[in-house]
């Protein structure tokens, strides 16, 4: 409890100290943590293969600009207040997930993950061309969320403390209780009935079938609730950039995502949370600090950009931790987590005179135990030859008996 509330303190204060490149890194981990929380209830959990995530990034992304933006040169809109439409591109999410889900339900492992590429493509030629909802090459700008009243955008002006907050801060806040909330929902999800089918499903297919379990209605569930979480994060992702663009939804983001699920821990909320924020934060810190890292260029100067020198380092660590890690980084904090030392005083010996141990009812002045049933080294159970002879004579008369 101390450690989750030092956390929730330090994560609250941030938006006072950081600058607004720390705070919009921060809302792209965040938006990058919900939808590897998403990824991860699939494949961590499930053993569900998928190369399609970035799609249901975009469709909750270009879903809620639409929904929510006036017409206004030549690009539609609907003007739906923006907290409706952003619960209606999660669901819109859903059912893109839904209408894929009998292929989810009966396809696995590398056929799976085959059948969700062709989705990567399928949206980028929508994205490209739907110019009058997506705006084309060029994207389009996001509306700013605006919640009972409270408008997430640099105006109208708002101090707090002090200290003025624009968009970024703001957001902060929102992105905060959004992932809070998507993280404590997949734990439960995972905690119980559900999350020990899923389980189940992924190491023994054939045992959760012959158990009862239904293993093509889980595995079509688990995909819409993952394609839910994708939209959930293209949202957040879309409110963080202030603009969509169709370039940035391709092969390289679900790529991306898939790292972040297996740096950090497949099958964990925490893991993928952690690799998210490695996999997300890294290309910007190598932006930011480039100048001064060795092999690291600006883009279009010859040598290795940030964004390939991020691939290169996190695609090493993915091979790292398939040999040497196999719980990601969540397993080497485990690792490195002291553990309290055994006490042996809590072993408890009894002597004859220890009150907790019961009385002898025989009292200090036992009698002595016959030779018969002692033998001859004085041990009871174990008879003298005698007796062992006239035991099997007992057993076997002669024919005079």
């Amino acid at each position: 409890m101390l450690t989750r509330s030092a956390a929730v303190a330090v994560a609250v204060a941030v938006p006072f100290y950081l600058e607004g490149f720390w705070l919009q890194a921060g809302l792209f981990a965040m938006s990058a943590a919900v939808g590897a929380i998403g990824l991860n209830l699939l494949t961590g959990a499930t053993g569900q293969l998928s190369m399609g995530h970035a799609f249901f990034l975009a469709v909750g992304a270009y879903c809620y600009v639409h929904l929510s933006a006036e017409p206004e040169g030549g690009l539609g809109g609907l003007g739906l207040p923006t907290p409706l439409a952003a619960v209606l591109a999660v669901l819109a999410a859903g059912v893109a997930g839904g209408v894929f889900s009998p292929i989810a339900g009966r396809l696995k492992g590398a056929y799976l993950g085959i059948a969700t590429l062709a989705l990567i493509f399928l949206g980028q030629h929508v994205l490209f061309n739907a110019t009058p909802v997506t705006g084309g090459y060029n994207g389009r700008p996001v509306p700013p969320m605006e919640l009972f009243g409270f408008v997430f955008a640099d105006s109208p002006a708002l101090v707090v403390a002090r200290v003025p907050f624009g968009a970024l801060e703001r957001l902060w806040f929102l992105g905060l209780a959004v992932l809070v909330c998507a993280a404590v929902f997949a734990r439960g999800v995972l905690a119980g009935r559900p999350g020990r089918a899923m389980n189940t499903i992924r190491d023994h297919e054939i045992a959760a079938g012959v158990m009862g379990v239904p293993v093509a209605r889980y595995r079509a569930g688990v995909f819409v609730l993952s394609s839910m979480y994708g939209g959930l994060a293209g949202v957040l992702l879309a409110l963080a950039f202030q603009r969509t663009v169709p370039e940035y939804f391709g092969l390289l983001l679900s790529l991306d995502y898939l790292a972040m699920i297996v740096i950090g821990g497949l099958g964990s909320v925490a893991g993928a949370v952690a690799g998210a924020v490695f996999v997300s934060m890294l290309p910007q810190l190598l932006t930011r600090y480039g100048d001064a890292l060795p092999l690291v260029a600006q883009p279009g100067s010859g040598g290795v950009s940030p964004a390939e020198a991020a691939r290169i380092l996190y695609g090493a660590a993915v091979v790292a931790v398939v040999l040497f890690l196999p719980g990601g980084l969540l397993g080497l904090a485990g690792r490195l987590r002291p553990r309290p030392a055994r006490s042996t005083s809590s072993v408890r010996r009894t002597s004859p005179a220890d009150p907790a141990r019961p009385a002898d009812p025989a009292g200090p002045d036992r009698r002595a135990v016959p030779a018969a049933e002692t033998g001859r080294a004085g041990k009871p159970g174990k008879p003298e030859k005698s007796d062992r002879t006239s035991f099997k004579t007992s057993l076997n008369p002669s024919p005079d008996d």
